[in-house]
Protein backbone atom coordinates (compact mmCIF):
# COMPACT_ATOMS: atom_id res chain seq x y z
CA UNK A 1 0.00 0.00 0.00
CA UNK A 2 0.91 3.46 -0.36
CA UNK A 3 3.57 5.17 2.59
CA UNK A 4 1.24 5.72 5.35
CA UNK A 5 2.65 9.27 5.43
CA UNK A 6 1.50 10.27 2.09
CA UNK A 7 -2.16 9.18 3.21
CA UNK A 8 -1.99 11.28 6.03
CA UNK A 9 -0.53 14.69 4.24
CA UNK A 10 -3.67 13.86 1.81
CA UNK A 11 -6.89 14.70 4.11
CA UNK A 12 -9.44 13.66 1.33
CA UNK A 13 -7.45 10.76 0.99
CA UNK A 14 -6.56 9.40 4.70
CA UNK A 15 -10.45 10.15 5.12
CA UNK A 16 -11.51 7.43 2.81
CA UNK A 17 -9.46 4.86 3.84
CA UNK A 18 -9.57 5.38 7.66
CA UNK A 19 -12.73 7.69 8.29
CA UNK A 20 -10.86 10.24 10.05
CA UNK A 21 -9.26 13.55 9.08
CA UNK A 22 -5.03 13.21 9.81
CA UNK A 23 -5.03 15.60 12.30
CA UNK A 24 -7.89 13.02 14.63
CA UNK A 25 -5.96 10.09 13.38
CA UNK A 26 -2.74 11.91 14.82
CA UNK A 27 -4.72 12.94 18.01
CA UNK A 28 -5.91 9.26 18.67
CA UNK A 29 -2.94 7.20 17.99
CA UNK A 30 -0.91 8.40 21.25
CA UNK A 31 -3.87 6.77 22.92
CA UNK A 32 -4.17 3.62 20.69
CA UNK A 33 -0.29 2.78 21.26
CA UNK A 34 -0.16 3.45 25.14
CA UNK A 35 -3.45 0.87 24.90
CA UNK A 36 -1.49 -1.60 22.88
CA UNK A 37 1.49 -1.23 25.27
CA UNK A 38 -0.12 -2.07 28.31
CA UNK A 39 -2.32 -5.36 26.55
CA UNK A 40 1.10 -6.48 25.98
CA UNK A 41 2.95 -5.96 29.15
CA UNK A 42 -0.12 -8.24 30.48
CA UNK A 43 -0.32 -10.23 27.88
CA UNK A 44 3.71 -10.79 28.73
CA UNK A 45 3.20 -11.20 32.61
CA UNK A 46 0.79 -13.64 32.20
CA UNK A 47 3.24 -15.91 30.51
CA UNK A 48 6.48 -16.93 32.84
CA UNK A 49 7.52 -18.94 29.78
CA UNK A 50 8.95 -16.31 27.66
CA UNK A 51 12.68 -16.98 26.81
CA UNK A 52 12.97 -13.64 25.08
CA UNK A 53 12.42 -9.88 26.96
CA UNK A 54 9.36 -8.16 25.82
CA UNK A 55 9.77 -6.71 22.37
CA UNK A 56 11.94 -9.36 21.11
CA UNK A 57 11.45 -11.89 18.53
CA UNK A 58 10.77 -11.67 14.84
CA UNK A 59 8.89 -8.44 14.22
CA UNK A 60 5.73 -8.68 12.53
CA UNK A 61 3.85 -7.12 9.43
CA UNK A 62 2.56 -4.06 11.13
CA UNK A 63 5.88 -2.70 12.74
CA UNK A 64 4.81 -0.03 14.33
CA UNK A 65 1.74 1.22 16.48
CA UNK A 66 0.75 3.89 13.46
CA UNK A 67 0.46 0.70 11.09
CA UNK A 68 -1.85 -1.10 13.57
CA UNK A 69 -3.84 1.62 13.61
CA UNK A 70 -4.15 2.41 10.03
CA UNK A 71 -4.67 -1.24 9.83
CA UNK A 72 -7.65 -1.42 11.80
CA UNK A 73 -8.82 1.46 10.82
CA UNK A 74 -8.59 0.61 7.29
CA UNK A 75 -10.51 -2.40 7.62
CA UNK A 76 -13.40 -0.89 9.45
CA UNK A 77 -13.50 1.95 6.62
CA UNK A 78 -13.29 -0.13 3.93
CA UNK A 79 -14.16 -3.58 4.85
CA UNK A 80 -12.49 -5.65 2.60
CA UNK A 81 -12.33 -9.48 3.19
CA UNK A 82 -9.44 -11.65 4.44
CA UNK A 83 -8.09 -12.59 1.20
CA UNK A 84 -8.05 -8.30 0.23
CA UNK A 85 -6.47 -7.54 3.56
CA UNK A 86 -3.55 -10.30 3.34
CA UNK A 87 -2.73 -8.59 -0.67
CA UNK A 88 -2.49 -5.44 0.59
CA UNK A 89 -0.66 -5.65 3.72
CA UNK A 90 1.57 -8.73 2.59
CA UNK A 91 0.66 -11.42 5.61
CA UNK A 92 -1.23 -14.72 5.57
CA UNK A 93 -5.11 -14.03 5.80
CA UNK A 94 -5.09 -15.95 9.51
CA UNK A 95 -2.76 -13.76 10.70
CA UNK A 96 -4.95 -11.04 8.95
CA UNK A 97 -7.97 -12.49 10.92
CA UNK A 98 -6.52 -12.73 14.40
CA UNK A 99 -4.64 -8.86 14.03
CA UNK A 100 -7.84 -7.43 12.79
CA UNK A 101 -9.90 -9.14 16.14
CA UNK A 102 -7.07 -8.39 18.51
CA UNK A 103 -6.83 -4.89 17.03
CA UNK A 104 -10.48 -4.22 17.32
CA UNK A 105 -10.26 -4.80 21.22
CA UNK A 106 -7.59 -2.26 21.25
CA UNK A 107 -9.56 0.24 19.43
CA UNK A 108 -12.40 -0.28 21.60
CA UNK A 109 -10.58 0.42 24.46
CA UNK A 110 -8.64 3.64 23.54
CA UNK A 111 -12.34 4.71 22.29
CA UNK A 112 -13.37 4.06 25.99
CA UNK A 113 -10.37 6.38 27.22
CA UNK A 114 -11.76 9.09 25.48
CA UNK A 115 -15.27 9.06 26.39
CA UNK A 116 -16.62 8.43 22.81
CA UNK A 117 -18.55 5.24 23.16
CA UNK A 118 -22.12 5.32 23.84
CA UNK A 119 -24.12 4.02 27.11
CA UNK A 120 -25.17 0.69 26.64
CA UNK A 121 -27.79 0.32 29.45
CA UNK A 122 -30.45 2.72 30.73
CA UNK A 123 -31.35 1.38 33.82
CA UNK A 124 -32.85 4.39 36.01
CA UNK A 125 -32.68 8.43 35.43
CA UNK A 126 -29.28 8.62 36.50
CA UNK A 127 -28.19 6.57 33.63
CA UNK A 128 -30.14 9.29 31.32
CA UNK A 129 -28.01 11.62 32.42
CA UNK A 130 -24.95 10.32 32.68
CA UNK A 131 -25.72 9.62 29.10
CA UNK A 132 -26.83 12.87 27.77
CA UNK A 133 -26.03 15.25 30.75
CA UNK A 134 -26.95 18.63 28.98
CA UNK A 135 -29.31 17.19 26.67
CA UNK A 136 -33.05 18.98 26.63
CA UNK A 137 -34.16 16.76 23.57
CA UNK A 138 -33.18 13.15 22.08
CA UNK A 139 -33.81 11.97 19.35
CA UNK A 140 -34.93 7.95 18.96
CA UNK A 141 -34.65 5.36 15.98
CA UNK A 142 -34.06 1.90 15.05
CA UNK A 143 -31.10 1.22 12.37
CA UNK A 144 -30.78 -2.09 10.23
CA UNK A 145 -27.84 -3.52 8.73
CA UNK A 146 -27.91 -6.27 6.44
CA UNK A 147 -26.56 -9.46 6.88
CA UNK A 148 -25.91 -12.69 5.27
CA UNK A 149 -29.08 -15.16 4.93
CA UNK A 150 -28.44 -17.54 7.88
CA UNK A 151 -28.05 -21.75 7.09
CA UNK A 152 -30.37 -22.51 10.43
CA UNK A 153 -34.31 -22.08 9.45
CA UNK A 154 -34.84 -20.79 12.70
CA UNK A 155 -32.19 -18.22 12.57
CA UNK A 156 -33.94 -17.04 9.30
CA UNK A 157 -36.79 -16.82 10.55
CA UNK A 158 -35.43 -14.60 13.57
CA UNK A 159 -33.34 -12.37 11.54
CA UNK A 160 -35.90 -10.84 8.37
CA UNK A 161 -36.81 -7.54 8.47
CA UNK A 162 -40.40 -7.32 6.81
CA UNK A 163 -39.30 -3.62 6.42
CA UNK A 164 -36.69 -4.55 4.50
CA UNK A 165 -37.19 -7.62 2.74
CA UNK A 166 -33.55 -9.42 3.98
CA UNK A 167 -32.18 -10.41 6.87
CA UNK A 168 -30.54 -8.10 8.92
CA UNK A 169 -29.13 -7.42 12.62
CA UNK A 170 -31.05 -4.52 14.74
CA UNK A 171 -29.80 -1.93 17.11
CA UNK A 172 -31.93 1.49 19.01
CA UNK A 173 -29.90 4.61 18.86
CA UNK A 174 -30.87 7.42 21.09
CA UNK A 175 -28.79 11.02 19.91
CA UNK A 176 -28.68 14.47 20.60
CA UNK A 177 -29.28 17.35 18.25
CA UNK A 178 -25.86 17.85 17.72
CA UNK A 179 -25.70 13.77 15.85
CA UNK A 180 -23.93 12.67 18.59
CA UNK A 181 -24.87 8.71 19.70
CA UNK A 182 -25.26 9.00 23.60
CA UNK A 183 -26.92 5.92 23.98
CA UNK A 184 -26.71 2.34 21.65
CA UNK A 185 -28.73 -1.23 22.66
CA UNK A 186 -27.44 -4.13 22.11
CA UNK A 187 -27.71 -5.80 18.65
CA UNK A 188 -30.83 -8.03 18.09
CA UNK A 189 -33.04 -9.78 15.49
CA UNK A 190 -33.88 -7.70 12.24
CA UNK A 191 -37.77 -8.87 13.08
CA UNK A 192 -38.03 -7.39 16.22
CA UNK A 193 -40.22 -3.48 16.45
CA UNK A 194 -38.49 -0.63 17.51
CA UNK A 195 -40.86 0.19 19.77
CA UNK A 196 -40.63 -3.18 21.29
CA UNK A 197 -36.81 -2.63 21.33
CA UNK A 198 -37.38 0.43 23.51
CA UNK A 199 -39.61 -0.65 26.42
CA UNK A 200 -37.36 -3.40 26.78
CA UNK A 201 -33.81 -2.11 26.22
CA UNK A 202 -34.01 1.71 27.06
CA UNK A 203 -36.76 2.11 29.26
CA UNK A 204 -38.83 5.18 28.64
CA UNK A 205 -39.79 5.67 32.43
CA UNK A 206 -36.03 6.43 32.66
CA UNK A 207 -36.30 9.54 30.89
CA UNK A 208 -37.48 12.27 32.05
CA UNK A 209 -40.55 13.93 31.17
CA UNK A 210 -39.24 17.17 30.85
CA UNK A 211 -36.92 15.96 27.85
CA UNK A 212 -38.53 16.45 24.97
CA UNK A 213 -38.15 12.75 22.69
CA UNK A 214 -38.39 13.07 18.36
CA UNK A 215 -39.97 9.81 17.31
CA UNK A 216 -41.26 8.47 14.04
CA UNK A 217 -44.27 6.42 13.60
CA UNK A 218 -42.41 3.70 14.14
CA UNK A 219 -42.92 4.47 17.96
CA UNK A 220 -46.99 4.66 17.40
CA UNK A 221 -48.85 4.17 21.01
CA UNK A 222 -45.65 6.02 22.81
CA UNK A 223 -47.91 9.19 23.79
CA UNK A 224 -50.91 6.91 25.06
CA UNK A 225 -48.42 4.52 27.28
CA UNK A 226 -46.57 7.54 28.70
CA UNK A 227 -49.31 10.26 28.53
CA UNK A 228 -46.57 12.62 30.80
CA UNK A 229 -43.88 13.06 28.45
CA UNK A 230 -43.32 15.52 26.10
CA UNK A 231 -43.14 14.06 22.25
CA UNK A 232 -42.87 15.05 19.18
CA UNK A 233 -44.32 12.85 16.81
CA UNK A 234 -45.67 12.96 12.82
CA UNK A 235 -49.36 12.12 12.96
CA UNK A 236 -50.47 9.16 10.84
CA UNK A 237 -52.77 9.31 7.68
CA UNK A 238 -55.98 7.97 8.74
CA UNK A 239 -56.99 5.22 6.22
CA UNK A 240 -60.42 6.74 5.08
CA UNK A 241 -59.59 10.04 4.17
CA UNK A 242 -56.35 12.94 3.81
CA UNK A 243 -54.67 14.85 6.09
CA UNK A 244 -55.49 18.58 5.87
CA UNK A 245 -52.64 21.03 4.85
CA UNK A 246 -52.49 22.40 8.43
CA UNK A 247 -51.51 18.61 9.34
CA UNK A 248 -49.04 17.85 6.61
CA UNK A 249 -47.19 21.42 7.02
CA UNK A 250 -46.86 20.39 10.84
CA UNK A 251 -45.64 16.64 10.15
CA UNK A 252 -43.06 18.24 7.34
CA UNK A 253 -41.56 20.97 10.23
CA UNK A 254 -41.54 17.86 12.84
CA UNK A 255 -39.62 15.63 9.82
CA UNK A 256 -37.09 18.15 9.35
CA UNK A 257 -36.10 18.53 12.70
CA UNK A 258 -36.32 14.11 13.05
CA UNK A 259 -34.17 14.12 10.46
CA UNK A 260 -31.10 14.87 12.64
CA UNK A 261 -31.15 11.29 14.28
CA UNK A 262 -30.63 9.90 10.47
CA UNK A 263 -27.92 12.38 9.94
CA UNK A 264 -26.22 10.27 13.18
CA UNK A 265 -27.25 7.27 12.05
CA UNK A 266 -25.28 8.03 8.30
CA UNK A 267 -22.58 8.86 10.33
CA UNK A 268 -22.16 5.91 11.63
CA UNK A 269 -22.41 4.02 8.54
CA UNK A 270 -19.76 6.25 7.28
CA UNK A 271 -18.20 3.00 7.72
CA UNK A 272 -18.39 0.05 5.03
CA UNK A 273 -18.69 -2.56 8.19
CA UNK A 274 -21.91 -1.63 9.35
CA UNK A 275 -23.54 -0.25 5.96
CA UNK A 276 -22.34 -3.14 3.41
CA UNK A 277 -23.01 -7.01 4.30
CA UNK A 278 -21.52 -8.38 7.02
CA UNK A 279 -19.65 -11.33 6.83
CA UNK A 280 -18.16 -12.25 9.85
CA UNK A 281 -18.84 -15.33 11.92
CA UNK A 282 -17.91 -14.66 15.65
CA UNK A 283 -20.73 -14.78 18.27
CA UNK A 284 -21.85 -11.54 18.90
CA UNK A 285 -19.09 -9.07 17.04
CA UNK A 286 -21.64 -7.67 14.92
CA UNK A 287 -22.79 -5.82 18.09
CA UNK A 288 -18.69 -4.82 19.10
CA UNK A 289 -18.29 -3.16 15.78
CA UNK A 290 -21.68 -1.43 15.84
CA UNK A 291 -20.56 -0.13 19.23
CA UNK A 292 -16.58 1.05 17.98
CA UNK A 293 -18.41 2.53 14.76
CA UNK A 294 -20.55 4.47 16.94
CA UNK A 295 -17.34 5.25 19.51
CA UNK A 296 -15.69 6.85 16.12
CA UNK A 297 -18.48 8.73 14.94
CA UNK A 298 -18.75 9.96 18.73
CA UNK A 299 -14.79 11.12 18.31
CA UNK A 300 -15.32 12.55 14.91
CA UNK A 301 -18.18 15.00 16.07
CA UNK A 302 -15.87 15.75 19.46
CA UNK A 303 -13.17 16.81 17.47
CA UNK A 304 -14.98 19.42 15.19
Amino acid sequence: MMALEKILKNPRLASALTGLKPEEFTDLLPIFETVWQKQQKKHYNQNSKHLRKQGGGRKGFLPTAADKFFFILFYYKCYPTYDVLSFLFDCDRSCACRKQFRLSGILEATLGKTMSLPKRQLKSVDDFFKAFPEAKEVFIDGTERPIQRPKNKEKQKANYSGKKKRHTRKNLIISTRKKRIGFLSKTVEGKQHDFTMLKALAPPKYIPPEIKTHLDLGFKGYQTQYPGHTVSMPQRKPRTRELSQTVKERNRRKSKVRVLVEHAIGGIKRLKIVSDVYRNKIKDFDDRVMLISSGLWNYHLDMR
